[in-house]
């Protein structure tokens, strides 16, 4: 049956989720470093709510739902089904206890299984199927939002120390080669019956005129060359908003740079899920907000592909375009808007992507923390401009 082959998926999911954790220690899985970050502990809690909430409520009848009040706990921002905790205050929820949201996720699990099991054509078969694509999202902003947790700590700790980066090669001396791309009268957007988000959608053309693409990532050595002709102290490459931003947080490199441990010195040092590391040139620069990307564009006399132009050079060079999948999300030019004709799905899920459609810019291809199934030319994430901890970096295009 077709749904066990989904059934078989979605554990697999969940027990990912599950396994993420398990380096962690119980006092990390309510570490919020920031307004914009989840706890580990919150993350687990609301996928399972989810379920819950958009599956097994409506379409199991005998199910027996959690403490009402915990949809108040863990719905994130899904306004038609309820008021909730306010994200800033998410590490401040310490009941339920872990315990209790393992328990949680066993029942809404088991639930799951015998609701697939009865029928593999329904009408929640797509609904479980956003589920699972929803909570892979969840396992790389997990990871993330613990990146920014342990970076905040003296004692700078390690997720994981057997942590690996991306095998990357040497490419800090050369230029980066221009890949050329015609344009003219282009379709973008996802086709097929593969799953993609409603926000791919509809396949549409645009017009481009003729561009070139770097082939590779800008470096952790490109960008020190940036910081060193003075690229955080010179106003006029900066977006205006940028600018202030720079001005009143402070910005001086990457949000995970590090000098020496006294505070003196060079850029030597970048903290990583595996803690502190030498800073490698070679390796692409990430953790950037897309104003230091635009504004590092600008210096090096290039700019930013909107993400029609992405999308069409990985389509058309394939693995000629280095990095464009498994390395980094890669900021565009894009602010994230509608594609023409979108339609958002009806009731509480279609909030889902649809709602988010302003004052954020569109990145492309996918990171290490990305599962592998979302790796696909047409995923458009999107993030604030202003964000840094986000596993981010840029391509240049002329």
């Amino acid at each position: 049956m077709a749904s066990g082959t989904l059934l078989n998926r979605l554990m697999a999911v969940r027990h990912a989720s599950e396994d993420l954790i398990k380096p962690l220690d119980i006092e990390d899985l309510n570490l919020q470093g920031m307004a914009d970050a989840s706890p580990p502990k919150w993350h687990l809690a609301h996928t399972t709510w989810f379920f819950e909430t958009f599956v097994l409520q409506p379409y199991q009848p005998n199910y027996e739902p959690a403490d009402a009040r915990w949809s108040y706990l863990f719905n994130s921002y899904y306004e038609s089904v309820g008021p909730r905790q306010p994200r800033p205050q998410r590490g401040l929820l310490s009941r339920p206890p872990m315990r209790e949201v393992s328990q949680w996720r066993t029942r809404v699990n088991e639930a799951l299984a015998v609701l697939l099991d009865s029928c593999d054509e329904a009408p929640w078969i797509d609904l479980v199927e956003l589920g699972l694509q929803h909570e892979q999202q969840h396992q790389e902003l997990m990871l993330m939002d613990l990146l920014d947790g342990f970076s905040r700590q003296p004692l700078e700790p390690a997720y994981r120390r057997d942590w690996q980066e991306p095998s990357t090669a040497s490419t800090s001396a050369a230029s980066p080669t221009w890949l050329p791309c015609s344009g003219g009268l282009v379709e973008v957007g996802h086709e097929g019956a593969g799953f993609h988000f409603d926000n791919e959608t509809p396949r549409h053309r645009v017009w481009l005129d003729p561009f070139e693409i770097a082939d590779r990532l800008v470096t952790n050595g490109d960008y020190l060359r940036f910081i060193d002709a003075g690229g955080y102290d010179r106003p006029e490459l900066w977006m205006s908003e940028g600018w202030a931003e720079c001005c009143q947080r402070g910005w001086r490199a990457p949000r995970y740079w590090r000098r020496d441990p006294d505070g003196e010195g060079p850029w030597r040092w970048e903290f990583t899920l595996g803690g502190r590391c030498p800073l490698a040139e070679h390796r692409p620069v990430r953790h950037l907000s897309w104003f230091e990307a635009d504004a590092y564009a600008r210096w090096a006399e290039a700019r930013l592909p909107s993400e029609a132009e992405w999308e069409l050079a990985s389509r058309d060079y394939g693995d000629r375009l280095q990095q464009s999948h498994g390395t980094l999300w890669q900021w565009t030019s894009s602010p994230y808007r509608p594609y023409p004709g979108f339609q958002a799905a009806s009731g509480a899920v279609g909030e889902y992507n649809g709602k988010f459609m302003t004052s954020q810019f569109v990145l492309r291809g996918s990171s290490q923390l990305t599962p592998r199934e979302h790796s696909r030319d047409t995923y458009r994430n999107f993030f604030p401009p202003a964000s840094r901890w986000v596993a981010s970096g840029l391509r240049l295009a002329q």
